[in-house]
């Protein structure tokens, strides 16, 4: 028995280390947070929204393996674990968003609405209406996230179908076209009745533009006004090696927060943001050459973040289960980096910026990380070996946070312990 003893003591240190890794789902969460795994391989889970009784609809890319793409989650025990979950629908997609009994849902090119009864179940599953159809949906940036205000108004993104509006796109030495064609129907923010069925882009207004690519948008209720969350442009150093080094590629351009209000330009395609110089940068494509500065009407960013990260979600916290630096300020999912290379990528977190009075107040912070799954001090090399990628964030009646995972297709529940 005596040289058991050893083995027996090994195997009791694996155990509570495996135990250690798996509680709070896997995350590492700031002191008296705790997260648990809600739902887990339910498809490739994009934006996420919480009815006021705590159903939980995820809206998929891509149709899972029995054929839907809209996904409810309700935790019928109360236990923090969804146990009853079913669909419909089967086009694939980003957006989704709930108001009252309004369920809202988006394919790359149209907005529909579904209605929901009282058990917050979709009543017409098979025939929503449409709200907005025919918009551009091209090779790249083709999801269309949504938010919506007060007044029922819809807000649309329509990424740019390009990274840097080339004549032939992402191709060395292919100058920019001037003006850039796309920003007609793309690379902005739309804005549509929310009521009203069947509207095109000539019932709509473009409400901003400049913006290469908004996944993450929410409604801020304190400044009355729309944020968003938008994805800097591609490979400097590939296309333009004499003037960006690899080190410069990987660090450039700065992911961007942006208030937005009617007519905002931010600036896309022709300046980009360089969170070092801390200045609006012409771009190479328009003559720039990493220093000339350039639009000079274009906006500022309300915050800024490191490069390449992906921001896919972002949402303003108003619950009361947080603490109180917590109230009002602004999540951000970032779904990581695939261009850093040969440095190693970034992102796959949470962060959080606080705000008062509708303002950023304070430095941004890593909220909940470890969704890689990586050891500490491991860096991401190749995104197919992540674990999680965080995309899409919502709040709950409680005031729970909830982040889906496009990846694995998991959705994760966060909860403070008072």
């Amino acid at each position: 028995m005596k040289n058991l003893k050893p083995i027996f003591l090994f195997v009791v240190v694996i155990l509570a280390l495996n135990l250690n890794a798996q509680s709070n789902a896997g995350l590492k969460l700031p002191e008296g947070f705790k997260a648990t795994l809600f739902a887990d391989t339910i498809g490739s889970a994009r934006h996420i929204a919480v009815t006021k009784s705590g159903v939980v609809f995820a809206k998929l890319m891509y149709p899972n393996k029995a054929g839907k793409s809209i996904i409810r989650l309700e935790d019928a025990n109360k236990d923090g674990i969804a146990d009853k979950i079913n669909g419909w629908a089967n086009y694939g997609g980003t957006g989704i968003f709930v108001k009252g009994k309004d369920l809202y849902a988006t394919s790359d090119n149209d907005v529909y609405l579904y209605q929901l009864n009282d058990n917050d179940e979709v009543v017409n599953p098979s025939s929503p209406k449409t709200i907005v159809k025919g918009l551009i949906a091209k090779n790249q940036h083709a999801s269309k996230s949504i938010t919506l205000d007060g007044d029922n108004n819809v807000y649309v993104n329509i990424g740019a179908y390009s990274n840097a509006c080339q004549e032939k796109d992402r191709t060395a030495g292919s100058k920019g076209m001037m003006p850039c064609p796309i920003l007609d129907s793309a690379g902005g923010i739309w804005k549509f009745s929310g009521t009203k069925e069947n509207q095109v882009y000539g019932d709509g207004k473009r409400y901003a533009t400049g913006l290469r690519n908004v996944v993450g948008l929410d409604w801020n209720t304190q400044s009355n006004s729309l944020f968003v969350m938008q994805h800097g442009r591609d490979q400097l150093n590939s296309f333009y090696p004499t003037l960006y080094n690899d080190a410069q590629n990987a660090e450039l351009p700065a992911e961007t927060m942006y208030e937005l209000h009617e007519g905002d330009n931010a600036g896309w395609p022709y300046v980009y943001f360089d969170p070092y110089q801390k200045k609006k940068i012409l771009a190479p494509e328009y003559g720039g050459d990493g220093k000339k500065e350039g639009g000079e009407n274009a906006l500022n960013p309300t915050v800024f973040f490191p490069a390449h990260m992906a921001p896919n979600g972002l949402l303003f916290y108003t619950g009361d289960q947080f603490p109180a630096k917590y109230k009002n300020g602004a999540f951000i999912a970032f779904h990581g980096s695939w261009n850093r290379a040969p440095l190693p990528q970034e992102g796959y977190f949470v962060a959080f910026v606080p705000f008062k009075n509708g303002k950023p107040n304070g430095e941004w912070e890593i909220f909940a990380n470890g969704f890689s799954g990586l050891a500490d001090g491991e860096k991401v090399t190749n995104v197919r070996k992540v674990k999680s990628r965080p995309c899409g964030l919502a709040q709950g009646p409680d005031g729970s946070l909830y982040v889906s995972d496009d990846a694995r297709g998991s959705i994760f529940k966060i909860s403070y312990a008072k």
